[in-house]
Order: C-alpha cells, then structure tokens, then sequence
C-alpha cells in the first residue's frame, strides 16, 4: 500500500448487520487498505449495522425502500450517495436489486460480494443449495456489479471444501469468514492502484482480468 496515494472514498451499501461493512471499516482504519469509509447508508432503519457504523465514528445514512416506489427510491438513494463523493460503492449485504440506470450512472465504480462461485447460484439461500446439489466445494466471489444480477467481471474468490456434516449454517460461518478476507483484499487492490476500470473491462496489474484469481480456504 502506498503511504502517499490519497485515500480512496468509500461508500457502504448494507440492509442487516453488516458484518462486511465493519471488516471493511476496521481495515481502513487500521491503515491496512488505503481508503476511508465516508458514509454507511442502508435501506432499512434499526439495523444492527448502522449501529455497528455510528459506534465506529462513521456517518450513517438510511434511505428507505419499499417495492412500489423503486424510482423515489433510487433518486433518493444517488443523490445521498452523490453527497458524500465516493470513489468506490460497496455493497455488503445489501439487499435490493437495483435497476439498469443506477447501475450505468457506477459503472467501474460499484462492487459485490456474492456468496457462491459465481457463475453458480445466483440470487439467494446459496449454502443450502450448493449442500442440496452435493457440491464438493463452496466460496464466495467479489465482483463489479453490473446491470445483470450477480453477473458482473469476477475478481476475487475463495474456494472451501464442503465437509462430511456440512449444515447449511456450519458452511455460511466459513464462507463468512473468508469474504471478510477477501473483500478488503479487492479495495486495496482498487485503492493501491493495482485493479482498474479500463472501458467495460477489469484489468489487474496492467493485465486484463478475464476470469476471477482463486485462493483455496480451509
């Protein structure tokens, strides 16, 4: 990490408890990413997160949803964003599928983590599916987000064995545990300069990024 690069501004998108969100924060503020968490914004009020932001010394924000009123949403949602000047949108745990234009307006600028290895189990309850198909191996995957659900340039996976006795719990607790290695990981990529945007494309070291690197977990 360069000393004298300025921080990269962020800005984290959460709807629960944003266990994500606080790895992130905790990096930053222990100078291991070079970037600062400006604002923590959510869709839903009383959530564990914004608590979890407001006791770390970072600004929240809640922008409600509700599904009939995804356009006010939206608005309301950019122009709080657009506020705070991020260089960077996180979204850790964040629950709403946002439209094709709000995605355009972050292109290259916007990041997800998915619990599965994308392009397998897209969408929700990935743990338990992946146990139902007798997989013999999970993770989770940092991507650009792009307008197709889950289906932007992979970046970063963990890849974990499923164990003999595997529960669809047991699996989400270690799953958990390498995205909070992971996820720091592609800011500070992004923050040192090493991962960038070039024209619709992810390019990591100069060299473009055509499919995810992988790193094996326990």
């Amino acid at each position: 990490m360069s000393s004298t690069s300025e921080a990269l501004r962020l800005a984290i998108l959460i709807s629960g408890r944003g266990s994500n969100m606080a790895t992130i924060a905790r990096e930053c503020q222990q100078h291991h990413v070079n970037a600062t968490v400006n604002v923590v914004i959510s869709n839903k009020p009383d959530v564990a997160g914004l608590t979890t932001a407001q006791e770390m010394g970072i600004q929240t924000q809640v922008v409600r949803s509700s599904k009939t009123e995804r356009e006010t949403f939206e608005s309301a949602l950019t122009a709080t964003l657009d506020a705070h000047a991020p260089d960077l949108v996180i979204l850790a745990g964040f629950m709403r599928v946002l439209t094709e234009p709000f995605v355009r307006r972050y292109s290259g600028r916007m990041i997800n983590i998915h619990p599965s290895l994308l392009p397998k189990y897209t969408g929700l309850h990935t743990h338990q599916r992946v146990l139902d198909a007798g997989d013999a191996e999970h993770g989770a995957t940092v991507h650009f987000v792009t307008p197709e659900l889950d289906g932007g340039p992979l970046i970063l996976q963990s890849r974990v064995p499923v164990k003999a006795g595997d529960s669809e719990a047991t699996l989400a607790a270690r799953i958990q545990a390498t995205e909070h290695v992971i996820y720091p990981r592609v800011i500070a990529w992004i923050a040192d300069g090493r991962l960038k945007w070039n024209e619709g494309r992810p390019l990591l070291d100069g060299k473009l990024l055509t499919g995810p690197v992988a790193e094996d977990f326990p």
